[in-house]
């Protein structure tokens, strides 16, 4: 199964599959996050983690190509597909791995980006805002997209309490976009 997506001036084409989140279209949540997501000049490495079939990273990477991404998922189907997806649209600033959260992560990121897996629980989900903070290079952001009813306010006093700061960058039709600065 594929499908187009318009994200800024790009036209983007998705491979996608059973077994993967949002399999027929780009999720609303994911749009609001992309569409809402500062890519600051100064940044040079990203973290998509949870990425799925790729529509956050392969959309960013494409519309910035100065920036490079690195994409996981602990969902060896969706990491295929991101690979799959990544060439399919030409994006060449990319790397695609696997990582249960940040197990095989090594560097630090200028920003980390995620449509957290609520599925997996809310105990994974503030694992992944909590060590977040451990990967981002001073003055590093975190994005995150959650909807009220599925504990967007319960998530910004987490990340409150982590970053010490929660900027609500914008709520659309009950989903929050939150960034948190990593001050030194």
């Amino acid at each position: 199964k594929s499908f187009l997506f318009k994200f800024s001036d790009q036209e983007l084409t998705f491979i996608t599959d059973h077994g993967v989140f949002s399999k027929e279209r780009v999720d609303y949540g994911t749009t609001v996050l992309l569409v809402n997501c500062a890519m600051e000049p100064r940044y040079k490495n990203v973290l998509d983690i949870g990425c799925g079939y790729g529509p956050i990273g392969i959309s960013l990477a494409k519309t910035y190509p100065h920036i490079h991404f690195d994409m996981t998922d602990v969902n060896l189907r969706a990491l295929d597909l991101a690979k799959r997806n990544s060439l399919l649209n030409k994006v060449k600033n990319v790397s695609i791995f696997k990582s249960n959260i940040y197990e095989n992560i090594n560097r630090k990121y200028d920003c980390i980006l995620t449509n957290p897996p609520i599925r997996a629980g809310l105990n994974v989900v503030y694992e992944i805002f909590a060590k977040a903070i451990d990967f981002l290079e001073d003055n590093g952001a975190f994005y995150t997209v959650i909807q009220k009813k599925q504990g967007a306010r319960r998530a910004q006093v987490k990340l409150t309490q982590i970053f010490n700061n929660c900027e609500t960058i914008c709520s659309v039709k009950g989903y929050y976009v939150f960034k948190s600065i990593k001050n030194i």
